[in-house]
């Protein structure tokens, strides 16, 4: 197994969506997560958090140390429970819950890169702090939030069917947003890898999951999304060379074009970095 990560970074991701609902809220009607103040769009840091996990399930099909703690339906205190069964012959509690997280985070790729919570009753795992952390996507310009009626020309049932006197279409609503260019900010801490064994080889997946998650999470409700850029700033140190609000102001998404028509495309953008990069700071544009 290779070491953990010896640098810390931040990155800053950015990406966008076409006639699509990129992140539902389920506390209004499902509609796209807004900031009722300024009307930009949201996108919870959750939200892409599973889009990684989806990601990396995929590409590793559960191999070896890249197994995912927080599956769609797992029961979790089951996917805990192996272990437990690796410290059985541990007699000390407080040392049975350590080596129990220990062993989480050797075989869960998700505990040692988000960190869990897994102190519960029963095969008590402790908590733990993952490296790796996001900030909520947050929309670029104010969003438009639209709805379309759509219709159903089937029917679940026989007496649905007869209910309807022959009209089988079933009505209702689709709510998405032309477009947007949201703009995500993360945080990787080195000496939070060391406690969770995060490794070069989990930072190059991760990498990877960002670039590409989307084009494995296609649904008709997300329409068209995608990795636009991925700008990723690289410590000289475990502790850092700079302020990471310092780092991500560097960083600048601004309207180009005709500017009294709405964006519709990642084109009426223009992304700049700026050349004032702080000693010990290196730049890599990933996208």
């Amino acid at each position: 197994m290779s070491e953990a990560i010896k640098n810390r970074y931040e990155f800053v991701l950015l990406f966008d969506v076409k006639n699509g609902n990129p992140n539902g809220d389920p506390d209004a009607g499902n509609l796209p997560r807004i900031d009722p103040e300024t009307n930009h769009g949201i996108v919870t840091d959750v939200c892409l958090k599973r889009k990684i996990r989806n990601y990396v399930e995929l590409v590793k099909n559960g191999e070896g140390r890249f197994n995912i703690y927080v599956q769609e339906k797992a029961i979790l205190t089951e996917r805990r429970a192996p272990a437990y069964e690796a410290v059985k012959e541990e007699k000390d509690n407080g040392n049975k819950i350590s080596e129990a997280r220990k062993w989480m985070c050797q075989n869960f790729f998700d505990v040692r890169t988000f960190g869990a919570v897994m102190s519960t009753k029963d095969n008590n795992c402790g908590q733990v702090r993952g490296p790796v952390q996001f900030s909520f996507g947050q929309s670029v310009d104010p969003i438009c939030s639209l709805e379309a009626t759509i219709t159903r020309m089937a029917v679940e049932t026989a007496k649905e069917a007869k209910s309807q006197s022959g009209d089988n279409r079933t009505m209702g609503r689709k709510t998405y947003i032309p477009y947007g260019l949201y703009r995500s900010h993360g945080f990787i801490s080195a000496p939070l890898a060391k406690q969770t064994g995060f490794t070069e080889e989990d930072l190059d997946l991760f990498w990877n999951a960002l670039m590409n998650m989307f084009d494995h999470d296609r649904s008709a409700a997300r329409g068209e999304m995608a990795a636009q850029k991925l700008i990723v700033f690289k410590h000289d140190s475990e502790l850092g060379n700079a302020p990471a609000h310092k780092l991500f102001d560097l960083v600048k998404a601004e309207r180009v074009g005709d500017l009294s028509k709405p964006a519709r495309a990642f084109g009426d953008y223009k992304i700049d970095i700026s050349n004032q990069i702080p000693t010990g700071v290196t730049v890599e544009e990933k996208i």
